[in-house]
């Protein structure tokens, strides 16, 4: 089972595309450098750690604000 569930990120993010390119850039991040922005976490894999770094609200999309 997924922890936290894909219905309780969308209330977070609103997009699917958002949340899977969020929490890939930041699992890449975990790769390189160990940076742990939470004080622990229920999974073990880089995704599952980006996944609820986004559900506690510390990983947050960050809006362009770019009006042409």
């Amino acid at each position: 089972m997924l922890y936290p569930s894909i219905d309780e990120l969308l209330k977070v993010i609103d997009s699917k595309y958002s949340l899977v390119t969020i929490s890939a850039r930041r699992a890449r991040q975990f790769q390189e450098d160990e940076d742990p922005l939470l004080e622990k976490y229920l999974s073990d894999k880089y995704v599952g750690k980006s996944l609820e770094e986004i559900y506690d609200g510390v990983l947050k999309i960050k809006k362009s604000s770019d009006q042409d």
